[in-house]
């Protein structure tokens, strides 16, 4: 059996990698015979529609005449029938396409494997069964054939969704996005110095409550958020209906991915604010400042 991998890259192609020797083992357990794996790194291209363009999947696997069944595991997030969909077999041209987002942000390697195997189940010829069918997943179940043999692997109606926008913000990477948000970081920094050095921010941030001061980030977040969205024209809208629910997925996880990056050089700037202070201003000047007997470690933590 000749089995070639197909993989976007990024996140997809580490995951292939991560299954790809204990994927050769069950396969040579399950079939007790000679297998071969071949793994292959290309961007899988997507229509207008967010239909899978297979002329461009057919280009790639004709470079491997000696594959008897191809697995593309995709970036692409794929949604039919009004619910995510996990996997797609394609018998007639012994094709599996798998969604790597609608697996979730925290897909284990026991569970992609399942996926994997329970793909080549599906394109082998009747008769043909693995052995060991405590192999296949339990959590989900394959469509009915339809007259082009084409069989369909949905996520559950409720956590699909979820699991579906979780997944495509990890594809997203937000915190290596973060980098390129380094000259924001700059200013924002050069801004939150004067924190340091400036004693009526002192008092101010000490007679603000605790929950004003948390309000007050939540806001500065949601604001640099929208900023983003809207200067990079970042949030689609539907071409037809039919796409809609579709773009909802993918704004929704843009906006979440936003959100995590922005967080995270907030917390960023909060923790460089709150070891400059410490270093540079003195406790006794804080507490005569804020008029307390003594400035505490959340007086320097209220600065920041």
């Amino acid at each position: 059996m000749h089995i070639l991998l197909i993989c976007d890259p990024g996140h997809p192609s580490r995951r292939v990698a991560s299954i790809q020797d204990e994927f050769l083992d069950h396969l040579q357990q399950d079939f007790e015979t000679e297998v071969t794996v071949d793994v292959c790194t290309e961007a899988l291209r997507v229509q207008a529609d967010h239909r899978l363009e297979l002329s461009t999947l057919d280009a790639i696997v004709d470079r491997y005449p000696a594959a008897d069944l191809v697995i593309m595991l995709t970036a692409i997030p794929r949604h039919t029938q009004g619910k995510p969909l996990i996997a797609e077999v394609l018998p007639a041209r012994n094709i599996a396409v798998i969604s790597c987002p609608t697996l979730g942000a925290m897909t284990t390697k026991r569970r992609l494997l399942k996926i994997y195997m329970s793909c080549v189940n599906q394109l082998l010829p009747d008769g043909h069964v693995p052995a060991k069918r405590n192999r296949l997943p339990r959590w989900g179940q394959w469509s009915s054939r339809t007259e082009s043999g084409r069989r369909t692997l949905h996520a559950h109606t409720f956590t699909g969704g979820t699991r579906l926008v979780l997944g495509m913000t990890m594809a997203n990477e937000p915190l290596r996005m973060a980098r390129k948000l380094s000259r924001v970081m700059a200013a924002a920094a050069a801004t939150g110095a004067f924190g340091i050095f400036y004693s009526s921010i002192w008092q101010m941030s000490h007679h603000l409550s605790t929950l004003r001061l948390i309000s007050i980030g939540i806001i500065a977040i949601a604001v640099m958020v929208g900023w983003l969205l809207t200067i990079n024209r970042l949030w689609d809208r539907p071409v037809n209906e039919r796409l809609a629910q579709v773009v909802f997925y993918y704004n929704l996880s843009t906006v979440l991915t936003l959100i995590i990056c922005v967080t995270g050089l907030c917390a960023l700037l909060v923790i460089g604010i709150l070891a400059g202070g410490l270093i540079v201003i003195d406790p006794e000047f804080v507490a005569l400042t804020i008029h307390r007997p003594e400035a505490r470690l959340t007086n320097y933590l209220d600065i920041g």
